[in-house]
């Protein structure tokens, strides 16, 4: 894989690549607190089915740029997906994977402007009417446990200071069991800065603090929440200390799911054979 970079308005963002170049497109974006180097074992396997594979650093995450406009909320994320589809300049619709974050704009994308893409497959973040079928008291508390940590990074400063402790308790909390060592040391250099810590963060204070949105997103934002009309696939670990499994398992009233067994939050380089093999399938269906 290879890095190269693109210019969307004022934004640059760099990209990990590999692939024929006259290969339809598979947009993969990363998630939180993860690199696009996350999809270091899907993405040969989806250049030898032929696909141009093109996985951005998301806003804020370098080798990308901070955001121009100071905005990191959800609707953003999309907007820039969107962009670089179409900055890419291969007409046919692609391929759209999303894991944690990557899933949330995954959903969004694919809602905000559906003719840009063919199939979707999401990882570790149900799609979000999921959240709205929760008739159980009881998964809502475990749910509001496991994630503790986004009410602790609302706090200025404070997370900022401990960010880099925080990055390698999440692995470790999410993903129990994976030796996580060279992904936490690529988080830390895509975050090696303080105002690349904030933007990380700023991804949790827009979802939660409306004076962190802009107006200018507004449409993005709302397509986040709904259901892409393209055959979905979603993937999740067994073991995932963020999204609990049990709240994944009712994705299954809104489209295919795959519980990816011994594996947590982050599959796609715990259980690389196991999510490679659905995604292959789910493409050959």
């Amino acid at each position: 894989m290879e890095t190269r970079r693109i210019r969307l308005g004022e934004l640059e963002v760099a990209y990990l690549t590999c692939g024929p170049e006259e290969g339809p497109l598979a947009v993969l974006l990363h998630g939180y607190p993860d690199t696009a180097w996350s999809w270091r074992h899907l993405a040969p396997v989806l250049a030898d089915r032929g696909y141009r594979v093109v996985a951005p650093f998301l806003r804020g995450y370098a080798p990308t740029g901070l955001a121009p406009d100071g905005c990191y909320q959800s609707g953003a994320l999309v907007a820039d997906a969107v962009a670089l589809r179409r900055a890419l300049g291969d007409h046919r619709p692609a391929l759209l994977v999303g894991h944690d974050w990557g899933a949330v704009t995954a959903y969004g994308a694919a809602v905000f402007a559906p003719d840009l893409w063919d199939r979707v497959v999401t990882l570790a973040v149900p799609p979000l009417p999921t959240l709205a079928s929760v008739r159980d008291p009881g998964l809502v508390g475990k749910q509001l446990r496991a994630s503790w940590y986004m009410g602790f990074q609302q706090l200025p400063w404070a997370s900022e200071a401990v960010l880099d402790r925080l990055v390698a308790r999440l692995w470790a909390d999410w993903s129990p069991g994976y030796e996580a060592d060279d992904d936490v040391a690529l988080v830390r250099a895509a975050l090696d800065s303080p105002g690349r810590r904030t933007a990380a963060l700023s991804y949790y204070r827009a979802w939660l603090q409306p004076w962190h949105r802009s107006a200018r997103y507004r449409r993005e934002d709302r397509a986040v929440f709904g259901l892409p009309r393209h055959p979905l696939l979603y993937l999740y670990g067994a073991d995932d200390g963020c999204v609990r499994p049990e709240l994944s398992r009712l994705a299954a009233s809104f489209c295919p799911s795959v519980e990816i067994p011994e594996a947590g939050h982050f599959l796609p380089v715990e259980r690389p054979e196991a999510v490679a093999a659905a995604v292959t399938r789910f493409l050959d269906a």
